[in-house]
């Protein structure tokens, strides 16, 4: 039987795609040997959780198990209309749209000021001290703001010594969520420059001694050099920020709930935890995770359309990039 030529090429094309492959896993066998831990680390404690989203459909109850509790259907997903649900949708949605504003491009302007430093010496010292607090747990981070800003604090006892008002930071329903961003910029903008400085240090110091000769000032340069060389790894991130949008600091916020109350601080971690594991309605605290996980999935997607559309890679390359 004779094979024709049209036929024979796909086979040719999938022979080599097969040499290739085996090629490259021969090359790289002991880099995927060292990968393998860390794959089942994300398959044990990343994917297998995930069949655990079932009890959102059923009556869980952690005596009987998975398999043996009865199933409810969508019975569960009727605490989207409740008050409680509903107010820590708002306080989480609020705090997203604070922390996107106001924390995100926080460490992009701290690298900016870092790399602008003439003295190697004094921009690590500089680093070290600002990537310290990102070493530090979160109960230490809420411990010393309370010694701070707390009745009985540092700033308001000075305050009493001076005879003059007091200022209730810690139990403030209004200052609450200028707490929380403040707290999350001190700990971790430092931290998060590390990106930012390893872009900046990729960019072509030839293109800035250019631009200097064409008569272009600091700000010129900054906008038409360096800003578009961190435009790659600002998409990156947001679009990893939006993945996680939802999730605004459970430990942060749970711990500094009974200062200011349920009302104000109430976020959907802290519901899930109270509602799922204090107050046992699993269901219902597994089928706001699911539906959490859902619009994650869905703003990740949606910001990586967004970066091809203006032809940023995003999070991978498109299919139209790729060919």
């Amino acid at each position: 039987m004779v094979v024709a030529p049209a036929a024979r090429a796909p086979q040719r094309r999938r022979s080599a795609f097969v040499e290739r492959a085996l090629h490259r896993i021969r090359r790289d066998r002991i880099l995927l040997v060292l990968a393998v831990p860390g794959i089942l680390l994300i398959l044990l404690f990343r994917y297998v959780p995930l069949l655990g989203n079932v009890i959102a459909f059923q009556d869980f109850q952690p005596f009987l198990g998975i398999f043996d509790s009865s199933w409810v259907g969508w019975d569960n997903f009727a605490i989207l209309s409740d008050p409680a649900f509903l107010n820590a949708l708002g306080n989480t949605v609020v705090i997203t749209l604070i922390q996107v504003v106001l924390v995100f491009p926080a460490p992009i302007v701290v690298a900016l000021l870092l790399n602008s430093l003439l003295s190697e010496r004094v921009k690590r010292v500089v680093q070290s001290v600002l990537y310290m607090p990102h070493f530090l747990s979160w109960v230490m981070v809420v411990a010393i703001t309370q010694q701070l800003l707390g009745g009985t604090g540092i700033v308001n006892n000075a305050l009493r010594s001076a005879e003059l008002p007091t200022w209730d930071v810690i139990g403030s329903q209004d200052w609450f969520f200028t707490l929380i961003t403040t707290q999350v910029i001190w700990k971790d903008t430092g931290w998060a420059t590390i990106l930012f400085l390893a872009a900046l240090s990729r960019i072509d110091v030839g293109l800035y001694e250019a631009a200097s000769v064409d008569g272009a000032g600091r700000w010129r340069q900054l906008w038409h050099i360096t800003l578009p060389g961190l435009r790659s790894i600002i998409i990156l991130l947001l679009i990893l920020r939006l993945g996680e949008a939802l999730n605004v600091g459970f430990e942060q916020i749970l711990l500094q709930q009974p200062a200011v109350g349920i009302a104000a601080s109430e976020v959907l971690d802290t519901y899930v935890y109270n509602n799922g594991i204090i107050g046992g309605n699993w269901g219902a605290a597994a089928a706001v995770g699911l539906l959490k996980g859902i619009v994650g999935v869905i703003l990740v997607l949606g910001a990586n359309k967004v970066a091809h559309l203006f032809g940023e890679p995003g999070l991978y390359e498109s299919s139209r990039s790729a060919r």
